[in-house]
Formats: C-alpha cells, sequence, structure tokens
C-alpha cells in the first residue's frame, strides 16, 4: 500500500502545520489514525502499516517530531494533553468519525486521552504497549523527572549523514532489536537536512526529554471513562504499560482486553509486526 505525505495546519493550535502520511485510497473513508511513540516519527511505522490491504490509514508526526511544525515551547510541556488537542484537532479538522485509534507508548496513551473527549469519533483502540505508569500514579517520585528524560536531553543531534546515523544505531540500545529497514524508516523520517550538509534529529533532545517528563495527566482515569473497546498488546519485558491481564477493575466490564506478548521488549510493533498487523485490522472490521 502505497502512501503520501500531506500537512495541513491545525485552527488553534499555533503557527506551523501537522505531517501525516496517508495509506491506501485517498477516495475511501480512513479507517485507521496510527500515533507513534515519543521522540519516533510517522514514516518509522511504515512496514507495519503498508501491507495492511483495502483500507486508509492516517499516520501522524505529532509536535516537536517528523515533519510537524507546530510550535514547541518545552518549558510549558506539563502533560501529554498537548498531543490530545493537536489530535483532536485534526480529527475535528478532517471531520473523521468512527475511526479506529491506535499508537505506540505515547502515541498509545495520546490515542486513549483522545477517545475520552470525542468518543463519537472513535470506534475501538489498539495500544501497543501504551505509557501507563503503575498504581495509579502520576508524577514519578519526589517531583523528578524520569531517567529516560535525562538520557533523552543527553541525546547526540546531529550527524554527517543519514548512513552515519545508522551507522551509530544499528544493534544499540533502544534499536538493537529493531529490523534493519524499520530503522532506516526511522532515520529518513526523523532527521532533516543542515545547510553544513550535516543532518540533526527533528525531535529535538530538549523536546523529546520535556516530553518524557510531562507526566502530569492521569491514564487510568481515562481507561475508567472510556468507553469504546479497547485492546492492548503489552511487552513481555520492560513494558511501560502498568497494567496486565489481572488489572480485574479495568478488565471486569469486558471493553477493554490486555494481552502480554511473549518475548517482547518495549517494542512490540517493531518486533511483532504480523500480530500488531492483526489486531488493528481486527479492530477495522469490528467499527
Amino acid at each position: 500500500m502505497s502512501f503520501v505525505r500531506r500537512a495541513i495546519a491545525l485552527p488553534g493550535r499555533g503557527h506551523g502545520a501537522i505531517s501525516y502520511l496517508d495509506f491506501g485510497n485517498p477516495d475511501r473513508p480512513v479507517d485507521l489514525v496510527f500515533m507513534h511513540a515519543t521522540g519516533f516519527n510517522s514514516l518509522t511505522y511504515r512496514h507495519l502499516i503498508a501491507p495492511m490491504p483495502e483500507v486508509r490509514v492516517l499516520v501522524v508526526d505529532q509536535r516537536g517530531h517528523g515533519f510537524t511544525t507546530l510550535p514547541t515551547p518545552s518549558e510549558d510541556l506539563r502533560n501529554w494533553f498537548e498531543f490530545r488537542d493537536d489530535l483532536l484537532a485534526f480529527l475535528t479538522l478532517l471531520d473523521l468519525r468512527r475511526v479506529v485509534l491506535s499508537g505506540h507508548s505515547m502515541g498509545g496513551t495520546v490515542s486513549l486521552f483522545t477517545a475520552v473527549e470525542a468518543p463519537e469519533r472513535v470506534s475501538g483502540l489498539v495500544l501497543l504497549d501504551p505509557v501507563v505508569p503503575p498504581n495509579d500514579r502520576r508524577i514519578f517520585p519526589g517531583g523528578a523527572p524520569p531517567p529516560i528524560s535525562a538520557a533523552a536531553a543527553r541525546r547526540r543531534a546531529d550527524y554527517p549523514d543519514r548512513t552515519a546515523a545508522i551507522a551509530a544505531y544499528t544493534g544499540r540500545g533502544a534499536f538493537k532489536t529493531w529490523p534493519a529497514d524499520i530503522l532506516a524508516d526511522y532515520v529518513d523520517g526523523g532527521f532533516v537536512d543542515l545547510p553544513t550538509g550535516e543532518v540533526t534529529l527533528a525531535c529535538r533532545p530538549q523536546w523529546e526529554a520535556a516530553t518524557f517528563a510531562a507526566q502530569d495527566h492521569d491514564a487510568w482515569a481515562a481507561f475508567h471513562q472510556s468507553v469504546c473497546p479497547i485492546r492492548i498488546l503489552r511487552a513481555e519485558n520492560e513494558s511501560t504499560c502498568g497494567i496486565n491481564e489481572s488489572s480485574s477493575e479495568l478488565t471486569a466490564s469486558g471493553g477493554i482486553s490486555i494481552e502480554t506478548v511473549p518475548g517482547t521488549s518495549h517494542f512490540v510493533p517493531m518486533e511483532r509486526q504480523e500480530l500488531c498487523r492483526v489486531a488493528l485490522m481486527s479492530a477495522i472490521a469490528q467499527r
């Protein structure tokens, strides 16, 4: 399935535009809107989305990521409602209704918050290892930012070219389980060219760090407020999803299903593409 990159201004959301990839036949209604993880970009998920037949999918570059050019005042970021409100404006501008929302990590949590605010626009949620702190915890102990925030602030931003960036990432850190084609897409969609001929991260380390630290929101409350079917695929190892199959207070109603995927890390959509794709297609079929 081919795609076209598009960009539109969002009324009331600041100067600039939100960028997104439009997969499938542009003459048919949108079936799915997909949101990426912190520090990633829409193109990272091309190999997950492209094989899906006979559907139309929009994959969004969130504020401060990829080719989106909306303002990024990192000192004002306290929670992920900024990203939620961008997605709400996006759905409203395109008048999307009864679509499936899905996302990886932060993208999953943002999708959840959006579904609570606009239930008429969302038919279901597929959340891939969403960020849900355990024990209904909104803020990290002592109000300190999580360690991952400090690590993000120290990220190297500039490389001689994209080939050098791929070489630096291959087999290391968060990217150690990634197939080469997905890593290449992440770099292609996540770096911009500099006048010097070098490339630099589209998601600036300061913004990525601020996003990781902006945890003044309550995902547990959002689950309780949600009214659409929710399917969660969580990682077996190093999951960011603090709820699991034993979270009876959430699963008792039958509207939320949780599955821990054996052998996976937080990067479930990179490691189990077919399983995630089947979950997305199933949610679309049930619209």
